[in-house]
Protein backbone atom coordinates (compact mmCIF):
# COMPACT_ATOMS: atom_id res chain seq x y z
CA UNK A 1 0.00 0.00 0.00
CA UNK A 2 1.08 3.28 -1.02
CA UNK A 3 1.66 5.88 1.89
CA UNK A 4 2.00 9.64 1.75
CA UNK A 5 5.42 10.52 -0.57
CA UNK A 6 9.02 11.12 1.16
CA UNK A 7 11.11 13.59 -1.40
CA UNK A 8 14.51 12.92 -1.61
CA UNK A 9 17.06 13.51 0.43
CA UNK A 10 14.75 13.77 3.18
CA UNK A 11 14.56 12.64 6.73
CA UNK A 12 11.64 10.17 7.62
CA UNK A 13 9.52 12.01 9.81
CA UNK A 14 9.10 11.20 13.26
CA UNK A 15 5.96 9.46 14.47
CA UNK A 16 3.70 11.61 16.82
CA UNK A 17 0.37 9.53 17.88
CA UNK A 18 -2.96 11.12 16.66
CA UNK A 19 -4.62 12.78 20.03
CA UNK A 20 -8.25 12.77 18.94
CA UNK A 21 -9.48 13.97 22.05
CA UNK A 22 -7.95 17.28 21.64
CA UNK A 23 -9.22 18.36 18.97
CA UNK A 24 -12.31 20.59 18.25
CA UNK A 25 -14.38 17.91 16.06
CA UNK A 26 -14.11 15.38 18.84
CA UNK A 27 -14.71 17.30 21.95
CA UNK A 28 -18.29 18.26 20.13
CA UNK A 29 -19.10 15.64 19.20
CA UNK A 30 -18.52 13.79 22.67
CA UNK A 31 -20.50 16.73 24.82
CA UNK A 32 -22.88 16.72 22.14
CA UNK A 33 -23.92 13.83 20.46
CA UNK A 34 -26.50 12.01 23.63
CA UNK A 35 -28.39 14.88 23.25
CA UNK A 36 -28.78 14.85 19.73
CA UNK A 37 -30.42 11.58 19.93
CA UNK A 38 -32.49 12.61 22.88
CA UNK A 39 -33.51 15.26 21.00
CA UNK A 40 -34.55 12.90 17.85
CA UNK A 41 -36.46 10.67 20.12
CA UNK A 42 -38.42 13.07 21.60
CA UNK A 43 -39.54 13.88 17.97
CA UNK A 44 -39.94 10.09 17.23
CA UNK A 45 -37.24 9.97 15.05
CA UNK A 46 -33.74 8.08 15.22
CA UNK A 47 -30.98 7.55 13.54
CA UNK A 48 -30.36 4.24 11.54
CA UNK A 49 -28.00 2.08 12.76
CA UNK A 50 -25.14 2.80 9.67
CA UNK A 51 -25.30 6.51 11.01
CA UNK A 52 -24.87 5.76 14.69
CA UNK A 53 -21.94 3.55 14.10
CA UNK A 54 -19.84 6.07 12.54
CA UNK A 55 -20.48 8.42 15.55
CA UNK A 56 -19.57 5.64 17.68
CA UNK A 57 -16.85 4.66 15.86
CA UNK A 58 -15.27 8.04 15.36
CA UNK A 59 -15.37 8.80 19.30
CA UNK A 60 -13.29 5.28 19.60
CA UNK A 61 -10.89 6.65 16.49
CA UNK A 62 -7.14 7.01 17.67
CA UNK A 63 -8.10 6.16 21.41
CA UNK A 64 -5.20 3.77 23.08
CA UNK A 65 -7.99 2.40 25.70
CA UNK A 66 -9.78 1.34 22.33
CA UNK A 67 -7.33 -1.29 21.24
CA UNK A 68 -3.71 -0.39 19.67
CA UNK A 69 -1.08 -2.08 18.07
CA UNK A 70 2.85 -2.15 20.09
CA UNK A 71 5.28 -1.00 17.38
CA UNK A 72 9.26 -1.99 18.46
CA UNK A 73 11.89 -1.34 16.51
CA UNK A 74 14.25 -4.10 16.00
CA UNK A 75 17.76 -2.04 16.16
CA UNK A 76 16.70 0.30 18.86
CA UNK A 77 13.94 -1.70 21.06
CA UNK A 78 12.32 1.64 21.13
CA UNK A 79 8.61 1.31 21.09
CA UNK A 80 5.61 3.15 20.18
CA UNK A 81 1.70 2.45 20.61
CA UNK A 82 -0.84 3.10 17.71
CA UNK A 83 -4.14 3.63 17.96
CA UNK A 84 -6.65 1.56 16.38
CA UNK A 85 -8.28 3.92 13.39
CA UNK A 86 -12.05 3.51 12.77
CA UNK A 87 -11.51 3.61 8.63
CA UNK A 88 -14.51 4.82 8.04
CA UNK A 89 -15.70 7.52 5.17
CA UNK A 90 -18.06 10.28 6.64
CA UNK A 91 -16.87 12.71 9.06
CA UNK A 92 -13.68 11.53 10.24
CA UNK A 93 -10.97 14.32 9.24
CA UNK A 94 -8.24 11.88 10.16
CA UNK A 95 -8.88 8.64 8.03
CA UNK A 96 -10.40 10.63 5.48
CA UNK A 97 -6.98 12.51 5.31
CA UNK A 98 -5.41 8.90 4.79
CA UNK A 99 -7.85 7.98 2.37
CA UNK A 100 -7.45 11.18 0.38
CA UNK A 101 -3.51 10.37 0.45
CA UNK A 102 -3.46 7.00 -0.72
CA UNK A 103 -6.42 7.28 -3.31
CA UNK A 104 -4.33 10.07 -4.79
CA UNK A 105 -1.26 8.35 -4.97
CA UNK A 106 -2.71 5.08 -6.17
CA UNK A 107 -4.98 6.62 -8.70
CA UNK A 108 -1.26 8.43 -10.41
CA UNK A 109 0.87 5.57 -10.02
CA UNK A 110 -1.60 2.57 -10.75
CA UNK A 111 -4.48 3.85 -12.97
CA UNK A 112 -3.65 7.03 -15.03
CA UNK A 113 -1.30 6.90 -17.93
CA UNK A 114 1.13 9.29 -18.94
CA UNK A 115 -1.79 11.33 -20.95
CA UNK A 116 -3.74 14.42 -20.51
CA UNK A 117 -6.17 14.42 -17.65
CA UNK A 118 -9.19 16.61 -17.53
CA UNK A 119 -11.29 17.46 -14.81
CA UNK A 120 -14.95 17.31 -15.55
CA UNK A 121 -17.54 18.52 -12.61
CA UNK A 122 -21.40 17.76 -12.82
CA UNK A 123 -23.44 19.12 -10.25
CA UNK A 124 -27.25 18.41 -9.65
CA UNK A 125 -30.80 20.23 -8.81
CA UNK A 126 -31.77 19.90 -5.31
CA UNK A 127 -34.09 17.00 -5.84
CA UNK A 128 -31.73 15.39 -7.51
CA UNK A 129 -29.43 15.47 -4.26
CA UNK A 130 -32.30 14.27 -2.09
CA UNK A 131 -32.76 11.38 -4.87
CA UNK A 132 -29.19 10.51 -5.03
CA UNK A 133 -28.49 10.38 -1.13
CA UNK A 134 -31.93 8.51 -0.63
CA UNK A 135 -31.55 5.81 -3.15
CA UNK A 136 -27.60 5.46 -4.53
CA UNK A 137 -28.37 2.68 -6.70
CA UNK A 138 -30.30 5.10 -8.77
CA UNK A 139 -27.41 7.21 -8.71
CA UNK A 140 -25.32 4.61 -9.95
CA UNK A 141 -27.48 4.41 -12.95
CA UNK A 142 -27.80 8.38 -13.55
CA UNK A 143 -23.92 7.91 -13.48
CA UNK A 144 -23.73 5.41 -16.31
CA UNK A 145 -25.54 8.16 -18.61
CA UNK A 146 -23.40 11.06 -17.81
CA UNK A 147 -20.33 9.06 -18.75
CA UNK A 148 -21.51 7.91 -21.98
CA UNK A 149 -22.46 11.25 -23.16
CA UNK A 150 -19.24 12.50 -22.26
CA UNK A 151 -17.29 9.49 -23.73
CA UNK A 152 -19.32 9.71 -27.05
CA UNK A 153 -18.93 13.33 -27.53
CA UNK A 154 -14.72 13.17 -26.88
CA UNK A 155 -14.82 9.72 -29.06
CA UNK A 156 -16.56 11.60 -32.04
CA UNK A 157 -14.83 15.00 -31.31
CA UNK A 158 -11.52 12.91 -32.09
CA UNK A 159 -12.89 11.86 -35.48
CA UNK A 160 -13.78 7.82 -34.37
CA UNK A 161 -16.67 6.01 -33.61
CA UNK A 162 -17.02 3.77 -29.98
CA UNK A 163 -16.45 0.32 -32.46
CA UNK A 164 -12.98 1.64 -33.16
CA UNK A 165 -11.84 4.18 -30.11
CA UNK A 166 -11.64 4.02 -26.59
CA UNK A 167 -11.60 6.57 -23.97
CA UNK A 168 -11.75 6.40 -19.68
CA UNK A 169 -12.49 8.20 -17.01
CA UNK A 170 -12.34 7.90 -12.88
CA UNK A 171 -15.75 9.09 -10.56
CA UNK A 172 -14.98 10.39 -7.09
CA UNK A 173 -18.26 11.28 -5.88
CA UNK A 174 -18.64 13.88 -3.22
CA UNK A 175 -21.26 14.64 -0.94
CA UNK A 176 -20.50 17.63 0.34
CA UNK A 177 -20.29 21.08 -0.38
CA UNK A 178 -18.18 23.69 1.38
CA UNK A 179 -20.65 24.92 4.02
CA UNK A 180 -21.25 21.23 4.80
CA UNK A 181 -24.05 21.02 3.22
CA UNK A 182 -25.34 17.73 1.35
CA UNK A 183 -24.19 17.95 -1.75
CA UNK A 184 -23.81 14.98 -4.05
CA UNK A 185 -21.53 15.83 -7.07
CA UNK A 186 -19.79 13.82 -9.63
CA UNK A 187 -15.45 14.68 -9.93
CA UNK A 188 -14.97 12.87 -13.51
CA UNK A 189 -10.97 12.69 -14.29
CA UNK A 190 -11.54 11.81 -18.00
CA UNK A 191 -8.61 10.91 -20.49
CA UNK A 192 -8.03 14.11 -22.78
CA UNK A 193 -7.99 12.09 -25.80
CA UNK A 194 -8.85 8.42 -26.72
CA UNK A 195 -6.81 5.48 -27.04
CA UNK A 196 -7.45 3.98 -31.15
CA UNK A 197 -5.54 1.29 -33.41
CA UNK A 198 -2.64 2.62 -35.80
CA UNK A 199 -2.37 0.96 -39.32
CA UNK A 200 0.33 -1.46 -37.38
CA UNK A 201 -2.16 -2.60 -35.08
CA UNK A 202 -1.17 -0.75 -31.90
CA UNK A 203 -3.39 1.58 -29.98
CA UNK A 204 -2.12 4.82 -29.93
CA UNK A 205 -3.44 7.57 -27.85
CA UNK A 206 -5.42 10.56 -29.89
CA UNK A 207 -5.62 13.91 -27.75
CA UNK A 208 -8.47 16.59 -28.63
CA UNK A 209 -8.66 19.99 -28.17
CA UNK A 210 -10.69 21.76 -24.76
CA UNK A 211 -14.54 21.95 -24.80
CA UNK A 212 -16.06 25.00 -26.20
CA UNK A 213 -18.69 26.87 -24.08
CA UNK A 214 -21.04 25.65 -26.81
CA UNK A 215 -20.24 22.00 -26.53
CA UNK A 216 -20.22 22.40 -22.86
CA UNK A 217 -24.10 24.23 -23.05
CA UNK A 218 -24.95 21.08 -25.48
CA UNK A 219 -23.40 18.36 -23.57
CA UNK A 220 -25.15 19.78 -20.12
CA UNK A 221 -28.74 20.06 -22.17
CA UNK A 222 -28.14 16.53 -22.71
CA UNK A 223 -27.57 15.36 -19.48
CA UNK A 224 -30.31 16.91 -18.13
CA UNK A 225 -32.54 15.53 -21.01
CA UNK A 226 -31.81 12.49 -20.68
CA UNK A 227 -31.60 11.83 -17.12
CA UNK A 228 -34.86 13.40 -16.92
CA UNK A 229 -36.24 10.61 -18.62
CA UNK A 230 -34.87 7.92 -17.65
CA UNK A 231 -36.61 8.98 -14.03
CA UNK A 232 -39.69 9.36 -15.75
CA UNK A 233 -39.93 5.49 -16.78
CA UNK A 234 -38.24 4.48 -13.07
CA UNK A 235 -41.58 6.32 -12.04
CA UNK A 236 -39.64 8.51 -9.36
CA UNK A 237 -40.19 12.20 -11.74
CA UNK A 238 -43.57 13.69 -12.79
CA UNK A 239 -43.45 16.11 -15.29
CA UNK A 240 -45.54 18.54 -16.41
CA UNK A 241 -45.69 21.84 -18.58
CA UNK A 242 -44.92 23.89 -15.79
CA UNK A 243 -42.70 21.91 -13.43
CA UNK A 244 -41.07 18.54 -12.79
CA UNK A 245 -41.28 17.04 -9.50
CA UNK A 246 -40.52 13.87 -7.47
CA UNK A 247 -42.55 10.88 -6.72
CA UNK A 248 -41.13 9.13 -3.54
CA UNK A 249 -42.65 6.14 -1.57
CA UNK A 250 -41.90 6.96 2.44
CA UNK A 251 -38.57 5.46 2.95
CA UNK A 252 -37.54 3.84 6.03
CA UNK A 253 -34.76 6.13 7.28
CA UNK A 254 -37.74 8.89 7.81
CA UNK A 255 -35.31 10.93 9.75
CA UNK A 256 -32.31 10.30 7.24
CA UNK A 257 -34.82 12.31 4.77
CA UNK A 258 -35.80 14.89 6.69
CA UNK A 259 -31.91 15.62 7.72
CA UNK A 260 -31.06 15.29 4.08
CA UNK A 261 -33.79 17.76 2.83
CA UNK A 262 -32.92 20.25 5.48
CA UNK A 263 -28.94 19.77 4.60
CA UNK A 264 -29.62 20.61 1.02
CA UNK A 265 -31.57 23.86 1.50
CA UNK A 266 -29.05 24.97 3.79
CA UNK A 267 -31.98 25.41 6.94
CA UNK A 268 -31.51 24.06 10.65
CA UNK A 269 -32.25 20.58 11.29
CA UNK A 270 -32.99 20.37 14.56
CA UNK A 271 -34.00 23.03 17.72
CA UNK A 272 -35.91 25.65 18.12
CA UNK A 273 -35.10 27.57 15.04
CA UNK A 274 -35.86 24.26 12.82
CA UNK A 275 -36.92 25.34 9.19
CA UNK A 276 -34.93 28.87 9.56
CA UNK A 277 -32.19 29.23 7.15
CA UNK A 278 -28.94 28.61 8.38
CA UNK A 279 -26.96 32.21 9.58
CA UNK A 280 -24.31 33.17 7.45
CA UNK A 281 -21.85 35.85 7.28
CA UNK A 282 -21.29 37.75 4.28
CA UNK A 283 -17.75 39.58 4.87
CA UNK A 284 -16.94 39.90 1.08
CA UNK A 285 -18.49 42.32 -1.28
CA UNK A 286 -20.65 40.09 -3.52
CA UNK A 287 -18.71 38.65 -7.04
CA UNK A 288 -19.66 39.44 -10.38
CA UNK A 289 -20.80 36.75 -12.71
CA UNK A 290 -18.47 36.31 -15.51
CA UNK A 291 -19.45 37.34 -18.94
CA UNK A 292 -21.06 34.40 -21.02
CA UNK A 293 -18.50 32.13 -22.68
CA UNK A 294 -15.62 33.64 -20.47
CA UNK A 295 -15.45 30.58 -18.54
CA UNK A 296 -15.33 26.58 -19.22
CA UNK A 297 -19.10 26.11 -17.44
CA UNK A 298 -22.41 25.64 -18.55
CA UNK A 299 -25.67 25.68 -16.58
CA UNK A 300 -29.20 24.49 -17.13
CA UNK A 301 -32.20 23.79 -14.90
CA UNK A 302 -30.20 23.33 -11.92
CA UNK A 303 -27.58 21.24 -13.57
CA UNK A 304 -24.09 22.56 -14.01
CA UNK A 305 -21.09 20.85 -15.80
CA UNK A 306 -17.45 22.61 -14.95
CA UNK A 307 -14.57 21.30 -17.55
CA UNK A 308 -11.76 23.84 -16.81
CA UNK A 309 -9.03 21.83 -14.70
CA UNK A 310 -6.67 19.54 -16.92
CA UNK A 311 -2.91 18.31 -16.11
CA UNK A 312 -0.84 17.86 -18.62
CA UNK A 313 1.23 14.22 -19.19
CA UNK A 314 4.06 15.42 -17.44
CA UNK A 315 2.34 17.38 -14.89
CA UNK A 316 1.90 14.52 -12.44
CA UNK A 317 2.32 16.30 -9.53
CA UNK A 318 -0.34 18.78 -10.68
CA UNK A 319 -2.99 15.28 -11.48
CA UNK A 320 -2.40 13.98 -7.69
CA UNK A 321 -3.13 17.65 -6.20
CA UNK A 322 -6.16 17.06 -8.01
CA UNK A 323 -7.16 13.78 -6.87
CA UNK A 324 -6.20 14.95 -3.39
CA UNK A 325 -8.59 17.79 -3.50
CA UNK A 326 -11.30 16.06 -4.62
CA UNK A 327 -10.92 13.04 -2.47
CA UNK A 328 -10.47 15.16 0.59
CA UNK A 329 -12.13 14.88 3.53
CA UNK A 330 -15.76 16.57 4.33
CA UNK A 331 -14.72 18.41 7.54
CA UNK A 332 -11.59 20.64 8.14
CA UNK A 333 -10.82 20.83 11.52
CA UNK A 334 -8.82 24.04 10.71
CA UNK A 335 -11.56 26.07 9.07
CA UNK A 336 -14.16 25.34 12.86
CA UNK A 337 -14.16 27.44 15.52
CA UNK A 338 -16.04 28.03 18.62
CA UNK A 339 -17.37 31.10 19.32
CA UNK A 340 -18.12 32.68 23.09
CA UNK A 341 -22.33 31.82 23.10
CA UNK A 342 -21.96 28.05 22.48
CA UNK A 343 -22.18 28.46 18.58
CA UNK A 344 -19.71 27.02 16.08
CA UNK A 345 -18.25 28.59 12.83
CA UNK A 346 -17.48 27.15 10.01
CA UNK A 347 -15.07 28.74 7.31
CA UNK A 348 -15.90 28.11 3.71
CA UNK A 349 -13.22 27.19 1.56
CA UNK A 350 -13.83 29.37 -1.38
CA UNK A 351 -16.08 32.63 -0.36
CA UNK A 352 -20.00 31.97 -2.27
CA UNK A 353 -20.69 34.12 -4.96
CA UNK A 354 -22.78 36.49 -2.61
CA UNK A 355 -19.89 37.21 -0.04
CA UNK A 356 -20.40 34.35 2.31
CA UNK A 357 -17.52 33.72 4.09
CA UNK A 358 -18.60 31.61 7.55
CA UNK A 359 -21.64 29.50 8.10
CA UNK A 360 -22.67 29.46 11.96
CA UNK A 361 -24.59 26.24 13.59
CA UNK A 362 -25.69 25.25 16.84
CA UNK A 363 -24.20 22.40 18.05
CA UNK A 364 -27.05 19.67 17.89
CA UNK A 365 -27.75 20.75 14.22
CA UNK A 366 -24.04 20.66 13.35
CA UNK A 367 -24.63 17.28 14.62
CA UNK A 368 -27.42 16.99 11.87
CA UNK A 369 -25.42 18.36 9.17
CA UNK A 370 -22.52 15.59 9.76
CA UNK A 371 -25.06 12.79 9.89
CA UNK A 372 -26.31 13.94 6.56
CA UNK A 373 -22.43 13.18 4.69
CA UNK A 374 -22.38 9.46 6.02
CA UNK A 375 -22.73 7.99 3.03
CA UNK A 376 -25.25 4.69 2.96
CA UNK A 377 -22.97 1.30 3.36
CA UNK A 378 -21.65 -0.52 0.49
CA UNK A 379 -22.02 2.46 -1.84
CA UNK A 380 -18.32 2.32 -3.95
CA UNK A 381 -17.44 6.38 -3.88
CA UNK A 382 -14.81 5.76 -6.57
CA UNK A 383 -16.31 4.25 -9.76
CA UNK A 384 -14.07 3.42 -13.38
CA UNK A 385 -15.14 3.30 -16.55
CA UNK A 386 -14.25 2.47 -20.08
CA UNK A 387 -10.39 1.75 -20.51
CA UNK A 388 -9.78 1.87 -16.51
CA UNK A 389 -12.54 -0.35 -15.71
CA UNK A 390 -11.72 -3.77 -13.67
CA UNK A 391 -12.95 -5.60 -16.71
CA UNK A 392 -11.96 -3.92 -19.57
CA UNK A 393 -9.72 -5.89 -21.93
CA UNK A 394 -7.39 -2.68 -22.52
CA UNK A 395 -6.82 -1.45 -19.04
CA UNK A 396 -3.68 -3.90 -18.82
CA UNK A 397 -2.20 -1.94 -22.13
CA UNK A 398 -3.47 1.73 -20.75
CA UNK A 399 -2.38 1.95 -16.90
CA UNK A 400 1.09 2.36 -15.60
CA UNK A 401 0.39 -0.99 -13.17
CA UNK A 402 -0.31 -3.41 -15.89
CA UNK A 403 -3.17 -4.88 -14.19
CA UNK A 404 -6.56 -6.36 -15.77
CA UNK A 405 -7.85 -8.59 -17.67
CA UNK A 406 -5.02 -11.60 -19.14
CA UNK A 407 -3.04 -10.07 -16.62
CA UNK A 408 -0.65 -12.79 -14.27
CA UNK A 409 -2.33 -11.26 -11.36
CA UNK A 410 -5.86 -11.82 -12.52
CA UNK A 411 -4.87 -15.50 -12.79
CA UNK A 412 -4.20 -15.47 -9.18
CA UNK A 413 -0.22 -13.77 -8.59
CA UNK A 414 -0.60 -11.48 -5.40
CA UNK A 415 -1.56 -7.83 -6.14
CA UNK A 416 1.16 -5.32 -4.60
CA UNK A 417 -1.21 -2.78 -3.75
CA UNK A 418 -4.72 -1.98 -3.40
CA UNK A 419 -6.99 0.09 -5.76
CA UNK A 420 -8.82 3.47 -4.46
CA UNK A 421 -12.11 0.85 -4.96
CA UNK A 422 -10.80 -1.76 -2.59
CA UNK A 423 -9.80 1.01 0.03
CA UNK A 424 -13.55 2.41 -0.40
CA UNK A 425 -14.51 -1.18 1.59
CA UNK A 426 -11.60 -0.97 4.55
Amino acid sequence: MLTARIAEGDAAPGYERHRPEETLLYQIIEQHYPRFLSELEAQGRSLPGYVRDEFEAFLECGRLEHGFLRVRCEDCKHEHLVAFSCKRRGICPSCGARRMVESAALLVDDVFPREPIRQWVLSFPFQLRFLFASYPELMGKVLGIVYRILATHIIHKAGFTKSTAHTGAVTLIQRWGSALNLNIHFHMLYLDGVYAEDAYGKIRFQRIKAPTGNELAVLVHRISQRVAKFLQRRGVLEADEESSYLTLETSEDEAMQQLYGHSISYRIAIGPNQGKKVFTLQSLPPIKEPKTGSSQVAKIAGFSLHAGVMAEAHQRDKLERVCRYIARPAVSEKRLSLLDDGRIRYELKTPYRDGTTHVFFEPLDFLARLAALVPKPRVNLTRFHGVFAPNSKHRIQVTPSKRGKGSKQAAGEEPQCQSPAELEHQ
